[in-house]
């Protein structure tokens, strides 16, 4: 069940979130849409998916991962198909809702969720295994979308992608993922939270996620830029980026190996921590953005263990979809507009401006996951 689970996340990220990374430039070139409009299909995905992820929650809570995951993937393929076949920018913006719809019953979240139901509290090196798997989607996908744009267009690419969410990764959920006992509606919309300790966990716990979801969105996205701002080249800062995904696989590993007796409230300070350091080695000091960049992976890598094994921890099995779902809504919607504010922030506060809010929102980050500490006794 974990290997499918697995392999369907490579798939899901490779075909969703990390789509345009390669094929923004040839669907330009291809059908003269702006760019802008093109490259922000994936924010009108993050807001479809941030507005269905508490629904996608309840779900979840009512009839289980499996019959949700398999949606998620046939949802995924219908917006494959329509982007494959978009006439028009509008029919392509169509696309990217029914991609976000798809994210929101096929990513992180829901995988986790189901997890959580099944394992219940020994869920948390399920959810390790599964984030060690998921990490390498851009590595196995980049490439595969390049060979695929390169020998038989975007358009045929994104066809295949459909053919495989739709013949491949929803075959294995339903084979793979038990059926689980479907829970009265109403016992599915109770959550864990219902105590005033529990909801201030739960608030501190959504702050915190959202605005690590922020930094890291910015961060990612105009990274390149803010490196060249410190003098590096153009070169140089790629090269540097490409310590990013290896930094996040082995902080996935180490944590599965050393960190399972201790809670995992642990995990997320670490999380914010290595994040916050790495931060601000990158952009203090040029000479140290090497390391700086591996340990703000490290942080990147560990922190979507900790979204998935914290809340479990915190409020238990009861309920944990539902939360899920609740907390992934801000996550998403922040992931949706951070694009913009980066590029809002360079262009009135100028790099250097933009450098300082990123580093004081990373202090703020840990200062958030403070307070979570109560918890871990």
């Amino acid at each position: 069940m974990l290997s499918a689970i697995g392999v369907g996340q490579i798939l899901a990220w490779g075909s969703s979130y990390y789509l345009i990374s390669v094929l923004a430039q040839p669907i330009v070139r291809d059908t003269g849409w702006p760019l802008a409009w093109v490259v922000g299909g994936l924010s009108i995905g993050f807001l479809a998916s941030g507005f269905a992820s508490p629904k996608v929650g309840r779900l979840i809570e009512h009839w289980g991962g499996r019959p949700i995951l398999c949606a998620g993937a046939v949802i995924l393929a219908a917006g494959l198909a329509t982007l494959a076949l978009a006439p028009s920018l509008p029919i392509y913006i169509l696309g990217w809702v029914l991609l976000g719809l798809g994210m929101a019953a096929g990513l992180y979240d829901p995988a986790f969720s189901t997890l959580g139901r099944i394992y219940g509290d020994q869920a948390r090196s399920a959810i390790t295994l599964v984030t060690l798997l998921g990490g390498f989607a851009s590595t196995v996908c980049w490439p595969l979308s390049a060979y695929m744009v390169e020998h038989l267009g975007w358009r045929a690419a994104c066809a295949i992608y459909a053919g495989i969410m739709l013949c491949v990764v929803m075959p294995l959920y339903a084979f793979a993922i038990p059926r689980e006992t479907i829970r009265p509606a109403k016992a599915a919309a109770q959550t864990s939270t219902n105590t005033k300790s529990h909801r201030a966990a739960f608030w501190w716990l959504a702050g915190n996620l959202t605005l690590a979801s922020v930094l890291m969105t910015v961060v990612s996205i105009h990274m390149l830029t803010l490196l060249q701002v410190r003098g590096l080249s153009l070169a140089t800062a790629v090269a540097l980026g490409a310590l990013i995904g290896p930094a996040q696989v082995g902080a996935r590993i180490v944590q599965m190996l050393v960190a399972g007796k201790r809670h995992p409230v642990w995990t997320l300070l670490a999380s914010t921590f290595l994040a916050c350091a790495g931060i601000a080695l990158v952009f203090g000091n040029p000479e140290m953005a090497g390391a700086g960049l591996v340990l703000y992976g490290s942080g990147a890598g560990i922190r979507s263990i900790a979204r998935g094994t914290v809340p479990l921890a915190l409020f238990g099995r009861d309920g944990y979809a539902a939360i899920m779902g609740k907390i992934a809504m801000p996550v998403m919607l922040a992931q949706a507009i951070s694009p913009s504010l980066g590029a809002l922030l360079l262009d009135y506060a100028g790099p250097e401006g933009t450098l300082i809010v990123l580093m004081t929102g990373a202090a703020l980050n840990v200062a958030t996951a403070l307070p979570l500490l109560r918890y871990a006794r």
